[in-house]
This record gives C-alpha cells, structure tokens and sequence, in this order.
C-alpha cells in the first residue's frame, strides 16, 4: 500500500503501541510506525526543505499506520529520540531492511543519551498524569501512560541502557512488590477485556506515581549533551539510498 506509488521502500515497520508494551486490550489498534526511503531524485531538488517528510494514513481494519522519511528518522536518531530507539527494539518487525536496521542499532551507543530520554519521559508522565490521574476518579486504562514512563526513568536511572519496549522489563525497576502486584493486577484486567474508562483510583499506584513525581521534582536533571558528528548517519543514509535502489 506504501510502496504501490513505486518512489518509496519501506526500510522497516514495527508494532509500538500498546501490543509491543504487552498490555494490549482485546480491541487495540496495531500501532505500526515506519521508516521508508525514497527514490534518489526526490532528494535532488531545490524544495527539498520544504517537502512533507511524514507519511500517515487513516486507521482501517484498526490499523493506525504513519511513518518518518529516512532522513527525518535519522536527524532524530542523533538526537537520541526515545521512540525511535523503542522501534529498534520492537518484539513485532513487520517488515525488514536487515542491513539498514543492523547498521542503525550499531550505531546506538555513539548517539544514545540517557540525558535526552529522561527528559522526554518525563515530560511524558507529567502531561498525562495532568491530564487522566487526577482526584478520586480516573482514566483507568491511562495508569499505563503514566507507569511506563515514570519506569522507563528508573530504568535510566538504574543505568540499565536504552529503555526496552516490553513493559514487563521495566517492571524490573520496583523493588515495592505490592506495587508490582497492583500493576501486574491491572495489565491483566486490560489483557482480559476489561472496560477500564473511568472509575476508582488504585491507591497503590496513585501512591507510587505521585511519589514518584513528587521525587523527580526534586531531581536535577542535566541538560542536553553537545551535539554529536552527523557523519556516521549521513553516510548510512548515502549508502542505503544507493544500495536499495540499485537492487530495485
């Protein structure tokens, strides 16, 4: 469907929503997001700033499909972009460049900033416990919003490395078992159907989120670190544009 046009190729798609976390309900959207390429001479125009560098379509058959043009993937892969670097690590590839995908992980360790996730996830936790976990009643379903940034933190804190995509994993990070218990506890109404809109906070996890907001309010973090050489990625970028479309 992406590539029909004939001037794109999809260099990889993954699953990254709420099925790749592995809290999915039973009605969920697969979430697939992608980079793709175009063919050489869209690259080579005067425009080209100004050309759409998003690909996005409506949800049909409850998929909810976009995709990032290579090179605006990786200006933010440079940037350490915390989506990105969740796609890479995805449990569902829908579709492959091997070469390229192997590259761009090797390349994680010279543009990862732990500086650059903590503040994207914090900013994350923040905007929807504002916005879904406040007073008594709440958007139950929207704990996982808040939890699996405020988990992705403490991964980073813990100097664990990239956050993972698996919220399991990051449960790893509570050393509160009663905490672990009423999450685990919730996932599984989730997984089994359960309308989870709005109803009666949890007191365990309200607890554990505020308390744990509370605590990174207090936390200095660091600003961002310099920027580093683009040349690594700009070379991935000349490389696949002429391997991918010479084999086309």
């Amino acid at each position: 469907m992406i590539e029909a046009p004939g001037d794109v190729r999809i260099l990889c798609a993954v699953e990254s929503g709420s099925r790749a976390w592995g809290f999915p309900s039973r009605d969920s959207d697969y979430d697939v997001r992608f980079i793709y390429i175009r063919a050489p001479h869209w690259y080579l125009s005067i425009d080209l700033e100004t050309r759409r560098d998003v690909i996005e379509q409506p949800i049909v058959d409850e998929i909810d499909l976009s995709g990032w043009d290579v090179r605006k993937a990786l200006r933010l892969f440079a940037k350490s972009n915390p989506p990105l670097l969740e796609w890479l690590s995805s449990p569902f590839f829908y579709a492959i460049d091997v070469e390229f995908v192997t590259a761009l992980r090797s390349l994680v360790r010279d543009y990862y900033s732990p500086v650059a996730s903590m503040h994207h996830y914090l900013h994350m936790a923040r905007g929807n416990q504002r916005e879904y976990l406040r007073g008594d009643t709440v958007w139950v379903k929207k704990y996982f919003y808040v939890l699996r940034p405020l988990l992705a933190i403490r991964w980073l804190e813990q100097d664990r490395g990239p956050v993972p995509m698996l919220f399991s994993d990051l449960l790893a990070t509570i050393d509160d078992e009663s905490v672990v218990v009423a999450i685990e506890s919730l996932r599984q109404r989730k997984s089994n159907g359960d309308e989870l809109d709005r109803g009666a906070a949890i007191p365990e996890i309200s607890a554990f989120v505020e308390a744990e907001l509370r605590r990174l309010g207090e936390l200095l973090i660091p600003k961002q670190p310099p920027t580093v050489s683009l040349d690594a990625l700009d070379a991935l970028f000349r490389t696949t544009l002429d391997r991918v479309w010479k084999a086309s």
